[in-house]
């Protein structure tokens, strides 16, 4: 992004060296206006673009907590089985919690692919459980648990959307690069103009653009480079399963 920015503005430099006039006094004064609406033009894009971000983030976090809860509620309402079925609700729950933590500590797209598919494995296995316990011992309160699950395949699939699919779209980053990149050819060529290349001034502004687009990059892949989603909550939800299936 850098390269790519400064490349630009020497475009912008060079294309103005060949084309401008030495006495054109005019020049300056008409190409400013243009700068400051591409550049008003360029920080509507990379707030637009941060906010979307930002907005996603948001909701992978608060799906992580939501997730942890209905596992943990679906841990607690299979007390309300008989008592072979419960341990079998248990100990796939424990196994499901701790997958989706292996799969966050090991950060490998492989072993998430592996987890999402076991995963899948689990929520028919526990609904299988659960639909057959209940066709066994029809209890009103026994539909509690059966609902539960359904909540984890559903959080399931909001998580996978929310991580994988719903990300910032690749028209809009290609709008941003553009526009970048005719705003530093812009500047160049005012720079031109005005006889002077003012790097000093032209460097921080190229690095704080660059630095701002990857910070949204950032904020759009919820398990890659410095800005992650935290996973407290299912961390703290596999420790508090096994305290409760070591008290057992």
């Amino acid at each position: 992004m850098i390269l790519i920015l400064f490349l630009s503005f020497e475009i912008g430099y060079r294309i103005s060296s060949f084309t401008a006039s030495n006495k054109d006094k005019e020049g300056f004064a008409s190409i400013s206006p243009m700068v400051s609406g591409l550049l008003a033009m360029l920080a509507f894009v990379l707030a637009f673009t941060f906010a979307m971000a930002a907005s996603q983030h948001n909701l992978r976090k608060q799906n992580i907590l939501n997730e942890a809860n209905i596992i943990g509620t679906a841990y607690v309402r299979a007390d309300l089985l008989g008592e072979r079925d419960e341990k079998k609700v248990k100990q796939l729950l424990k196994e499901y919690v701790n997958s989706r933590v292996y799969a966050i500590q090991t950060g490998d797209l492989k072993q998430i692919q592996e987890v999402m598919e076991r995963s899948l494995e689990i929520h028919a296995l526990l609904w299988e459980q659960v639909s057959s316990a209940m066709k066994r011992e029809p209890k009103i309160y026994a539909g509690l648990i059966l609902q539960s699950i359904n909540d984890i395949m559903d959080i399931h699939q909001s998580r996978v959307t929310a991580g994988f699919y719903n990300r910032i779209p690749s028209s809009i980053w290609l709008v941003l690069l553009a526009i970048s990149s005719l705003t530093m050819i812009t500047m160049g060529a005012q720079a031109r103009l005005s006889k002077s290349r003012r790097l000093a001034a032209v460097i921080p502004l190229i690095l704080a653009f660059a630095t701002l687009t990857e910070v949204v990059l950032d904020l759009d892949r919820s398990q890659e480079g410095m800005i992650t989603v935290g996973q407290d909550a299912i961390i703290d939800l596999q420790k508090g399963l096994k305290i409760k299936l070591d008290s057992e």
